[in-house]
């Protein structure tokens, strides 16, 4: 049974500009493992993603991927697209900005001006780094990407901002370039795993600063100082810090999914039932983005909920044949 359009081999003037029977908004470990079941389906599959591997990218050190003990999360991101591509999965980096649907067929423009239609959306559009929304968050050396920045604060003192398993992280990667790195959080107990803080408080230049909101982040033109406020006794304090990094948790990447019209829950993430589907026919979703696995967002849990959207993609597409 014919389930697709044409199978052949395209150039790549050929794949930007011809139909497809799903289009995978998002390049992480959702995006991919969708694509690579859609690509087992025989199903002609594109991937739109501004980078490969989405926030696998900011992970130094992946252990809690079955099977593989121990990986980068850039080369576990590549790993993810390489296995889909020898199923014939396309990618292009690039951003999708709008999407649309016009009876049974969707229309998905791209930030660099290309148009696609296709039968079936999935989006795996992930989370991105919240912001603190406080005065100087603006001043050059603000960052949200310990692994991208750390070698650029050698010697210096900086300030971590956060409670969680990232914040943990980024001090452990901040404490092996800075002179100091303090560990800002607003309550007195972390919601991190135990292995991260204990590993935390064996370090000699993490210094935990609890109870503390911050205010203000001041500077000229790069950041000097950051202001805090305790919570209980409402005591201001500054420190001296030359970089803050900023690790309050994700947000749900779903403007364009709101755009089209896919209902969001009060979290704003985009409401799925147990087969990954939305409000809308045709729309899946998978991984961060998504109301599914119970707020648990790991990596396994995101390849999971991308299988399941390629394979209910697939029974869509066989339903409208």
């Amino acid at each position: 049974m014919k389930i697709s359009f044409s199978l052949k081999n395209f150039t790549k003037k050929e794949v930007l500009n011809e139909n497809w029977d799903v289009i995978i908004i998002g390049g992480g470990p959702a995006g991919y493992s969708a694509a690579l079941y859609c690509g087992r389906y025989k199903l002609r599959t594109l991937v739109i993603t501004k980078y490969i591997g989405g926030l696998l990218n900011e992970a130094s050190i992946v252990e809690d991927y079955p099977g593989i003990k121990r990986i980068s999360g850039p080369e576990l991101g590549r790993l993810f697209k390489d296995h889909a591509e020898e199923w014939g999965v396309k990618t292009l980096i690039d951003e999708a900005v709008d999407v649309r649907k016009d009876m049974d067929l969707f229309t998905i423009s791209t930030r660099n001006g290309y148009t696609f239609k296709s039968r079936v959306i999935i989006f795996a559009t992930g989370s991105k780094r919240r912001t603190l929304g406080v005065p100087g968050e603006n001043l050059n050396g603000i960052s949200y990407c310990a692994e991208c920045d750390a070698p650029l604060y050698s010697g210096k003192v900086v300030a971590v901002v956060g409670g969680g398993n990232t914040a943990f992280h980024d001090a452990l990667v901040l404490s092996k370039y800075a002179k100091k790195v303090y560990l800002v959080h607003r309550r007195k107990k972390f919601k991190a795993d135990p292995v991260l803080v204990d590993e935390a408080k064996l370090n000699s230049n993490i210094e935990f600063v609890l109870n503390k909101i911050v205010l203000e982040i001041k500077g000229q033109s790069t950041v000097e100082k950051i202001v805090l406020k305790d919570r209980d006794t409402e005591d201001i304090i500054e420190l001296d810090v030359q970089g803050v990094f900023v690790a309050v948790g994700l947000e749900p990447s779903t403007e364009l999914a709101k755009k089209l019209g896919v209902e969001l829950d009060d979290d704003n993430r985009i409401k799925v039932d147990p087969c990954m589907k939305t409000n809308i026919e045709g729309v899946f979703a998978a991984g961060d983005v998504t109301s599914g696995s119970c707020r648990f967002m790991q990596i396994v849990t995101s390849a999971a909920e991308g299988a399941i959207a390629a394979y209910n993609a697939f029974r869509y597409i066989l339903r409208k044949m």
